[in-house]
């Protein structure tokens, strides 16, 4: 880890705190900016090429005050000021045709190329600026949401798995430094923010401190442990699950302010001992820990109609496995997890179809 960055984080030591500067969140545009400013140009280009080979057909038609003679340049300067109906007056349609020609081919396309100048100038000008805008109020009033530092495998899986269990995208801020995986995000409908989530300014631009809770797996032990001091610092209250690789590091992941320390190494190192005592263990706790499975893990509440019954009597109708109460976990054997209580927290497997709206 960087001592410099930890060093700011040892109580005692005296911090200045700066005005976060909020970068702006994105979400991901229907069409790539280059591709659609390229379908305007080519438009647009192709409507004047078209003008200019009606003119040149129909020169006879047309009259040049000044020479009297009318050349390719001058097909192409008149077209220009036709379409863009500036109108010098020194060269000029005069026979009917040509002024037929004018009024009923001509002036539709210039319509045409204004309306797809005036359409470019809302989309890259005046809509963008307000999405711009628009998406800075949001940042400004962001609260309740997910922020997922790191979108790697683990952080892509879980932000799939929070969509699948009926989260909407648009409460999920992303944060990476890659802008390739932030663009696999965007995909998914997520806020996503180009930044470096050890530094203050950038978690502070995604109001961490206003968060439901936060989601850190950024690669490396010594990364993740790093943002989640940062996280606590800035957000005592807030809920921090990290992934951490090595065991070593797992008290530490603690140390630094995390609540839940998901070490995927040797969760699958208990799949696999598992394994050995049946073949369909694995196969069970991956039904588990998927909405997608036919069961699920849900961890709520207890409810007032529950308080003073047993765990196995749940008024939802799934199957109690454990109560966290006081901060001790109780199993459904234990005695103390005949009689719920208020403020108890109930661990359950629920049907898939049974699922919370």
């Amino acid at each position: 880890m960087s001592r410099l960055r930890l060093s700011e984080k040892l109580p005692g030591r005296k911090r200045t705190h700066r005005a976060p500067h909020f970068q702006p969140l994105r979400r991901a545009l229907k069409v790539p900016v280059w591709a659609d400013l390229g379908l305007r140009v080519g438009a647009a280009l192709t409507l004047v090429f078209i003008v200019v080979l009606i003119h040149w057909w129909d020169r006879a038609g047309l009259v040049d005050n000044l020479d009297g003679e009318v050349s390719f340049l001058d097909v192409v300067y008149f077209t220009m000021i036709s379409i863009t109906t500036t109108g010098f007056g020194d060269i000029a349609p005069i026979s009917d045709r040509a002024r037929l020609v004018e009024a009923v081919i001509v002036t539709p396309i210039r319509f045409l190329v204004i309306f797809i100048f005036i359409g470019a100038a809302y989309d890259f000008i005046i809509r963008r600026s307000w999405e711009r805008w628009r998406m800075a109020r949001i940042q400004e009033t962001l609260s309740g949401h997910v922020v997922v530092i790191g979108f790697g495998i683990s952080g892509s899986e879980a932000v799939a798995e929070l969509i699948d269990r009926g989260t909407d995208p648009r409460h999920i801020v992303v944060m990476d430094t890659r802008e390739e995986r932030l663009a696999e995000a965007e995909l998914l409908g997520c806020n996503v923010m180009a930044a470096d989530a050890t530094r203050d300014d950038s978690l502070m631009a995604v109001r961490i401190d206003k968060a439901e809770t936060v989601l850190v797996s950024a690669g490396r032990d010594d990364a993740s442990i790093l943002i989640v001091l940062t996280v606590r610092h800035l957000a005592p209250d807030v809920p921090i699950t990290v992934v951490v690789r090595a065991a070593d590091n797992e008290l530490l992941a603690h140390q630094a302010g995390a609540n839940n320390v998901i070490n995927p190494v040797r969760f699958t190192g208990l799949l696999l001992a598992g394994s050995v005592q049946g073949m369909h263990i694995a196969d069970y706790m991956a039904d588990l820990a998927s909405v997608s499975g036919r069961v699920h893990l849900v961890e709520r509440p207890v409810l007032p109609e529950e308080i003073g019954k047993p765990l196995d009597q749940l008024a939802t109708g799934g199957r109690g496995l454990r109560v966290y109460r006081n901060g001790a976990a109780l199993g459904f054997w234990e005695t103390e997890a005949g009689a719920l209580q208020a403020g108890d927290v109930v661990v359950e497997i629920r049907p898939t179809a049974e699922k919370d709206a």
